[in-house]
């Protein structure tokens, strides 16, 4: 049976909650759509038990429009975010520097929403911090020496990261990481006349890995993304590795050492929700003075 991709609407009981339009950018492996849903399901439900984490419980209506053209998604348009203060972006097996033409819309949709809706918060995921950052001007390119960046990855956390992800004792968290493009570095006035030079001072890399210098953006009121998964079990990082082994993208043979990687560690727990409740606070506008 063919994947749906009407939108559709999460609700929540909680009368305290977030409105988030999550935009899917690809399709699950069809096990693990079986299993899980869609990529926005998943990241429903793992913010909505951040949600129920946060004190109070928030709840999290998850509204899921899927936005890959040639596959039957639509773009939204900036009228149809009348009532959108928060959007994800989730991740994808497509380039973010790519220039399919939904790809172009969705960076230009981006940047109209930036200048013209000061009150919407965006979040990203891989591909969605990607495509975010490449909307704001910030170069987007293989990793050193085209390395993938795989599986269970320990993420060095900046000052602004440890405050974000409320981390004091410790400046490591982990996710799981599916990629072989970063953010060279982050978006600036340099880079784009969306971000005046006076607001530089608040934009921040809030963590590193040994792969990527830019595990993700924070800009305070605006921008939260991260380079790794938040929603990625065993099952789905498996699955999105035997994705991209068929399709050639990754090679049994020259990236057998980031193979074993996801032998070794793919089972391994992982700071998802923790990222997802900094990420829902950041949307709330608890973290304001951050």
């Amino acid at each position: 049976m063919p994947l749906s991709h009407e939108a559709h609407t999460k609700p929540t009981i909680h009368d305290d909650r977030i409105r988030m339009l999550v935009l899917e950018t690809d399709d699950q492996h069809p096990d693990d759509h079986r299993e899980r849903g869609s990529f926005g399901e998943v990241l429903d439900s793992v913010f909505k038990e951040a949600g129920d984490e946060h004190d109070p419980p928030l709840g999290v209506e998850t509204v899921i429009t899927y936005v890959v053209e040639e596959k039957g998604g639509s773009v939204p348009t900036v009228e149809d975010m009348q009532d959108i203060h928060a959007i994800l972006i989730t991740g994808s097996r497509y380039d973010a520097h790519g220039n399919d033409p939904w790809i172009l819309k969705l960076v230009e949709l981006i940047q109209s929403l930036w200048q013209h809706r000061p009150d919407i918060r965006f979040s990203g995921v891989c591909f969605g911090h990607q495509i975010l950052c490449r909307a704001l001007g910030a170069p987007i390119g293989p990793t050193p020496d085209s390395k993938w960046e795989l599986a269970h990855t320990p993420i060095t956390l900046t000052p602004i990261g440890a405050k974000l992800f409320d981390n004091p004792a410790s400046n490591t968290i982990h996710l799981h990481q599916m990629h072989q493009d970063h953010v060279l570095h982050a978006p600036s006035s340099a880079t784009t006349r969306l971000l005046p030079e006076q607001h530089d001072r608040d934009i921040h890399v809030w963590g590193s890995s040994a792969t990527t210098e830019v595990q993700g953006v924070y800009i305070r009121g605006r921008l939260f993304t991260t380079q790794g998964h938040l929603g990625f079990d065993e099952d789905m990082v498996r699955r999105q590795v035997e994705l991209r082994v068929q399709s050639g993208s990754i090679d049994p043979v020259g990236d057998a050492g980031e193979l074993r990687s996801v032998e070794d560690t793919a089972e391994w727990g992982h700071d998802g929700v923790k990222v997802a409740g900094a990420i829902l606070r950041f949307f709330h506008g608890d973290d304001d003075e951050v």
